[in-house]
């Protein structure tokens, strides 16, 4: 039998029976979080766990000082960044930052997957929250917020993470990238649908995870929307496909034109938000 057959029995056998191993949010993460949805909560208790970690306060300072938070008057401490971001987005904002911390392994080939998934989250995070904020500045009544589209974006192919892993232990598989790819492409949808249900994630996230690789068509704009629009732009879908999906998006003003990141205010917010992740 070969190394792409057995893994793939293999991570059929373990999805049914419940038995594959999901990521879990980091420490910090899963801190800001419970205590984000206390509704006492103050912004220096808020600051006092974060600072818990001194990678993420760091990070939390980066973001608030950012040309995406629009402001030029610099923060220095994580108290004033706290402040500044405020309580409604701090949870998906940390959230968002941590996120990193799980793309790692010691395997080499594994790791080097890992970057690229990560890599290509960050990608689709940039993409979808630039034509969001190009979309909601001349739709006032979009309901959609850029932090919980930049959290979605990072957890979109979530459930190739634990596909990955379980790869680790099959290393032939990593010389036959495209078997990769359709082995992802196959199982990552309701494993990504596990961990954030694990994670105990909002239903905003469970439409994202489960449909953004089958495009169809809404009665109104969603996160999964704009996920598509940042998998066009990388290529993902098919060409004739892509244009259809596109051609849509244009007729429903998402974005104004077919090169859409061509557009210099789509283009500059694109750059704000990934030097938030460098």
């Amino acid at each position: 039998m070969s190394a792409q057959r057995a893994l793939l029995i293999i991570l059929d056998e373990k999805i049914r029976s419940d038995r594959l191993v999901l990521p879990t949010l980091p420490d910090i993460a899963l801190r800001v979080r419970e205590r984000a949805d206390d509704p006492q909560i103050s912004l220096q208790q808020m600051a006092d766990v974060i600072s818990q970690d001194p990678a993420l306060s760091a990070r939390m300072i980066k973001v608030a000082n950012s040309a995406f938070m629009g402001r030029s008057i610099q923060v220095n401490s994580l108290n004033q960044a706290v402040t500044r971001i405020g309580l409604s987005q701090i949870k998906n904002i940390a959230i968002a930052m941590a996120m990193e911390q799980l793309f790692v392994s010691q395997h080499k080939q594994v790791q080097q997957q890992l970057d690229r998934l990560w890599r290509d989250s960050v990608q689709t995070a940039s993409v979808a929250v630039a034509c969001l904020q190009f979309y909601k500045a001349r739709h006032r009544d979009c309901k959609l917020n850029s932090d919980v589209m930049a959290l979605a974006a990072l957890v979109h192919n979530i459930g190739a993470l634990p596909v990955l892993i379980e790869a680790e232990r099959h290393p032939d598989v990593f010389g036959h990238p495209a078997f990769m790819q359709v082995l992802i492409d196959k199982i990552a949808a309701p494993v990504g649908l596990k961990i954030i249900q694990s994670w105990g994630f909002g239903d905003e996230f469970m439409p994202v995870v489960q449909h953004w690789r089958s495009p169809r068509s809404e009665p109104e704009p969603g996160y999964t929307d704009f996920i598509r629009l940042a998998a066009i732009n990388r290529n993902y879908y098919l060409p004739e496909l892509a244009q259809t999906l596109l051609a849509d998006y244009v007729t429903r003003e998402l974005v104004p034109v077919p090169e859409f990141m061509q557009q210099r205010e789509i283009a500059d917010t694109y750059q704000d938000v990934r030097a938030l992740f460098n």
